[in-house]
């Protein structure tokens, strides 16, 4: 089987990615960061009366057109705490800032702009009609759809629907990511490994991976290499109705690879694998229905990898979530060798010098060094069949932080 290329793997699995329908209704303080499944309207008129910008005077523009006006002051009105009368000519009632400005007046001169007079002020600069007067609606009326569908509920849109007096918010339900490591081999953290044996670690990482992309996770654990007890866990996913199940491991198709040819048996649609990548080749992607089945190679950094590369945006895609955008292009720091027919993906260090940015890769990139990959900024992208590419040339990058460079 040819290897596919990554651009073709990512658009075939996005193409039949089709984002979530459904949605449920959350408090407004467990929503940020979520999806906007319909319209949001307010409630309620902002600001809800006319209302001062300042502290100062409200008081009828044509009373004090000029400086030296004298004016009667009639009342006090705060935050709360409404002048209850009405403004007439001549009149004048000292406000604070939020405060309604009461009838008949139409401005508000600055405290700063007025010269306190037994019984009332005189004016020290000329008013302008309407200044420093929030009218009615300023912000938003009743009924007005502010926020659209598909708005991703961040900390500003969040002030805005508090704002609108909505205490709860339709938003798109989150993906829901099955996770399950397969193979003899593996224990949980805190185990005692025998002589064969070792921890199983791809499970934390993708499992955060998914979850900062916008998913839930049902962790399956970790099944060996059986297929009854795989097929269980399928079934387990399947009742479950996720929208993706994630296999760690086993997706070749070896003698003791298990998960392919059982992922099959169980009706999946194997869609392609086999990547023209580096690390990740073993990559799998198929489906069982509408539930997307994606299997990762087992050695950690190549799990990894497959994640940002093809796990990630597919969750985005299914949350209604805009991309992350990792790419960027910085500088190689040494020459970098010419590549064979697969695209690498090199592990490297961000340095800067002299305004540039650097990636500088580790001497060492076995698929196997979490270690390696955990002092990681970047990935260098290295194009199938690129030629040498000397120092100081610039090159692209996947940023694994994606404010690195900010």
């Amino acid at each position: 089987m040819n290897l596919l290329p990554v651009a073709e793997a990512l658009n075939r699995l996005l193409s039949r990615a089709k984002p979530i329908a459904a949605s449920e209704t959350l408090p407004l303080a467990e929503a940020e960061g979520r999806v906007l499944a319909v319209d949001l309207t307010a409630c309620l008129t902002q600001p809800p009366f006319n209302a001062s910008a300042m502290d100062g005077y409200a008081l009828r523009r044509e009373d004090a057109p000029e400086p030296g006006a004298e004016l009667k002051v009639i009342g006090t009105s705060s935050a709360g705490h409404g002048f209850e009368g009405s403004v007439s000519q001549g009149e004048a009632v000292r406000i604070f800032t939020g405060a309604p400005v009461p009838p008949g007046a139409d401005s508000v001169l600055l405290q700063e702009d007025a010269e306190k007079i037994e019984g009332g002020i005189r004016t020290n600069f000329p008013v302008r009609q309407g200044q420093h007067v929030r009218p009615r609606g300023q912000d938003f009326a009743e009924g007005e759809a502010v926020l659209s569908a598909g708005t991703v509920l961040d900390f500003s849109r969040l002030t805005v629907a508090a704002g609108m007096n909505r205490p709860n918010v339709e938003v798109v339900r989150r993906p829901l990511i099955a996770i399950l490591a397969t193979g003899d081999e593996l224990l949980p953290p805190g185990s005692t490994p025998g002589p064969s044996q070792i921890i199983a670690s791809n499970t934390f990482g993708i499992a955060a991976l998914a979850r900062k992309a916008g998913a839930d996770v049902l962790d399956l654990g970790i099944v060996p290499d059986d297929k009854a007890k795989i097929t269980a866990a399928i079934d387990t996913a399947r009742d479950a109705k996720v929208d993706v199940i994630v296999t760690l491991g086993g997706a070749s198709v070896g003698d003791h690879d298990l998960v392919q040819a059982t992922l099959i048996e169980a009706g999946m649609q194997l869609d392609f694998w086999r990547i023209a990548m580096r690390p990740g080749k073993p990559l799998m992607v198929g489906s069982f229905g509408e539930t997307h089945v994606l299997g990762l190679p087992g050695n950690p950094v190549s799990s990894l990898v497959c994640s940002l590369l093809f796990l990630e945006p597919l969750i985005r895609r299914l949350a209604s979530l805009p991309p992350v955008q990792r790419e960027a292009t910085v500088e190689a720091a040494v020459t970098l060798r010419a590549n064979d027919h697969r695209q690498d993906y090199i592990r490297a260090k961000l340095s800067k010098s002299a305004g540039h940015w650097l990636a500088e890769p580790f001497g060492k990139q076995d698929s196997s060094m979490m270690k390696v990959f955990a002092a990681a900024d970047c990935l260098v992208i290295r194009p199938p069949h690129a030629p040498e590419l000397p120092a100081g040339t610039p090159c692209p990058v996947m940023l694994l932080r994606p404010d690195l460079l900010a």
